[in-house]
């Protein structure tokens, strides 16, 4: 019976490795990412302004991982683009989140049940994209651990880590939100993926490809499902984060340095700072104000 369920359980992981990601799960990777997009400060504006440049930016959250990738690796960043059939699907949901009569597609895809179901298929995108950025390294560099590291990274973050160009395609500028200085989830989640798939490949982790994409998928789908359905901003690693960091590197992980928020502007520490010497001027001429006019009542 152990052996019958083995064989069953390698045989479905070996299926779902199998499955096509275009053009279902490449649909969810879209509809999400440009729904991120339109969160974003100045994304809607910017649709009415420039639609060109708007669909630049989407194209960008849609497919930033290739072309950065690409250019880590020394081949053509717009060779992607050739992939018609990808491009024409990311381009008709850019347009209908942005320009769909009454906003009903935006309506649609944002209702949160639908939202989680295509949440969890833009996860299934990521860890193939973590899966293959690894292999495609591996073909390039043998022994280059590193390089597969990075690039199976860039594969499943590559769009945050492209950010700040992407902002400023937009018109923002905000240098402090570089995503290496505060990694979300999903990038730290490619980061270890991307070890994990090294190893793989290397063939120091004795699990076989198709076992360990399934079941990377299934944490990844649990992850992000539970975090959008309840609002949450913190991340399953920040307990193993939080044990290991001091340990390692003697500091506090990111979320845990409560106490430098207090200097940060419009934090309690600073309301609760003495009045400027302006307010101060302004106060007591108030009074002396006030004391004239009594004085003045009482003479009349």
């Amino acid at each position: 019976m152990e052996l019958l369920g083995a064989l069953d359980a390698a045989e479905l992981s070996a299926a779902f490795a199998r499955l096509p990601v275009f053009p279902v799960f490449d649909l969810g990777y879209f509809v999400v990412s440009i729904l991120y997009l339109k969160y974003e400060k100045g994304a809607i504006e910017l649709s009415r302004q420039s639609p060109l440049a708007s669909w630049v930016v989407a194209m960008l959250y849609c497919f930033g991982s290739y072309i950065l990738a690409d250019l880590l690796l020394g081949e053509a960043p717009i060779d992607y683009f050739s992939n018609n059939a990808s491009v024409l699907l990311a381009t008709a949901v850019w347009y209908l989140t942005f320009y769909c009569p009454l906003n009903l597609f935006y309506k649609c895809v944002a209702f949160l049940p639908v939202k989680l179901v295509f949440v969890a298929m833009k996860e299934v995108v990521r860890v193939r994209k973590i899966a293959v950025g690894v292999h495609h390294a591996h073909h390039h560099y043998h022994q280059g651990w590193l390089v597969m590291v990075i690039i199976g990274f860039v594969k499943g973050s590559g769009v945050a880590l492209m950010s700040n160009f992407e902002q400023l395609l937009r018109g923002v500028w905000k240098p402090e939100t570089n995503e290496l200085l505060h990694m979300s989830f999903p990038s730290k989640a490619s980061l270890y993926g991307a070890m994990l798939f090294t190893l793989q490949q290397a063939h120091w982790l004795p699990v076989s490809k198709d076992s360990l994409i399934f079941f990377f998928t299934l944490f990844m789908i649990t992850c992000k499902v539970f975090m959008t359905a309840t609002h949450s901003h913190g991340s399953p690693f920040a307990p193993v984060e939080g044990a290991m960091c001091p340990i390692l590197f003697g500091s506090v992980p990111c979320g845990h340095n409560s106490q430098h928020h207090d200097h940060h502007p419009g934090s309690s520490h600073e309301a609760s700072s003495p009045p400027a010497p302006q307010l101060l001027t302004k106060s007591r001429e108030e009074l002396n104000e006030g004391t004239r006019k009594r004085k003045s009542k009482k003479a009349e």
